[in-house]
């Protein structure tokens, strides 16, 4: 069973920084494109960020130059390191395969920016 775990969502202020961790199971972690997904209230979910197999990297333009994501194929681990977060940077923050499965959704982990 395909299992995503998110962690390390949390408050901060703006302008601040956070990082984020997914450990997956069940899956040949190496076997593509892995995304960042994030859903704020209200909204529907967007990808954020974007990693091939082989490190090539694309990102959403509203995090283009703030955000990294980073993956370790032999800790089955995706990151997303954030910085100069902004308030609408508040969402729920996921992770799943590039071509989302909708089974393999985890619970996500919160990120809220504000003063």
């Amino acid at each position: 069973q395909v299992q995503f775990v998110e962690s390390g969502g949390g408050l901060v202020q703006p302008g601040g920084s956070l990082g984020l961790s997914c450990a997956a199971s069940g899956i040949n972690f190496n076997i593509g494109s892995m995304g960042w997904y994030r859903q704020a209230p209200g909204k529907q979910r967007e990808l954020v960020a974007r990693i091939t197999r082989g490190g090539n990297t694309n990102y959403a333009d509203s995090v283009n130059g703030r955000f990294t994501i980073s993956r370790d194929n032999a800790k089955n681990t995706l990151y997303l390191q954030m910085g100069s977060l902004k308030p609408e940077d508040t969402a729920v923050y996921y992770c799943n395969t590039y071509s989302p499965v909708q089974g393999w959704w985890g619970q996500g982990t919160q990120v809220t920016v504000s003063s």
